[in-house]
């Protein structure tokens, strides 16, 4: 028998919804039967749409601490109810911690950390209050359980946000719950920013073990599974959606597998 997430009637709201990521995530939840808001600063140049649906949209800086209670009340206003939120907004550019100062560092985290924890914390005020309660997933990322060169605070803030999600998930429980997704390397219109032209895209695309990058809709199947009631019992969980990870850097300069070295033994 097949199960599928279902979420008709559910009102979710994926913030930086509108592009990369964001859009697939919003793809994914319309495709379930979600009423789904997106929230990003600008719109995109079209609707994010799929299986003959629309995503509304709300402009908002999630880095506003006015803008945030005011998303959460229109949502409200309009829906009656805010069933699940999907904190995607985030990045980072390129920058050498060396290089970087305060402000950039504090923008930032502000950006990874404390934005989605706002949105966390107004939209938890109203499932509370609601019966069925409701469910909140972080996309987090590999940057934040491996070196980050480049991207030092932003890899910071992703750590930060995965404690975040055990410690609410107690303090919530048990009408809210709250989860993460561990994201690795996605293919997006922006990859060409990340690893250059298709030939770049390509090479390393080989250094994963499924040799391909996810796609945006990948990522939101498991939002989606996360805020389905087929996650009903999850909680206070990170979930590596990665391709298997990255192959050690180590296995490709050691020569523990030359022909020379055939019938070492191990060493630890």
């Amino acid at each position: 028998m097949a199960i599928e997430v279902d979420l008709s009637g559910a009102v979710v709201l994926v913030t930086g919804g509108v592009r990369g990521v964001g859009a697939g995530i919003s793809r994914v939840f319309l495709d379930a039967g979600a009423t789904v808001v997106t929230c990003a600063r600008r719109p995109a140049d079209a609707p994010v749409t799929s299986s003959g649906r629309t995503a509304e949209f709300v402009p908002c800086d999630v880095r506003d601490g006015d803008a945030v209670p005011a998303l959460i009340e229109t949502i409200v206003e309009r829906h009656g109810r805010i069933d699940h939120v999907v904190n995607n907004a985030g990045g980072s550019p390129f920058a050498l911690a060396a290089d970087a100062g305060r402000k950039f560092h504090s923008k930032i985290i502000e950006l990874n950390l404390l934005a989605p924890l706002a949105i966390s914390q107004a939209a938890n005020a109203v499932m509370q209050d609601q019966p069925g309660g409701g469910s909140v997933v972080m996309i987090s990322s590999v940057s934040g359980h491996r070196p980050s060169p480049g991207t030092a605070a932003y890899g910071a803030a992703k750590a930060g946000l995965d404690s975040l999600v055990q410690s609410l998930a107690v303090e919530w429980a048990p009408k809210v719950r709250v989860n993460s997704v561990i994201v690795g390397m996605v293919h997006t219109e922006s990859s060409h920013l990340h690893y250059g032209d298709e030939a770049g895209v390509a090479a390393v695309e080989t250094t994963i073990p499924m040799q391909r990058m996810a796609t945006p809709e990948d990522i939101g199947g498991v939002a989606a599974f996360l805020a389905s009631p087929l996650a009903g019992y999850v909680s206070g969980t990170s979930l590596l959606v990665h391709g298997g990870g990255e192959r050690p850097a180590f296995l490709a300069a050691a020569t523990a597998n030359e022909p020379s070295s055939a019938g070492a033994s191990e060493s630890r």
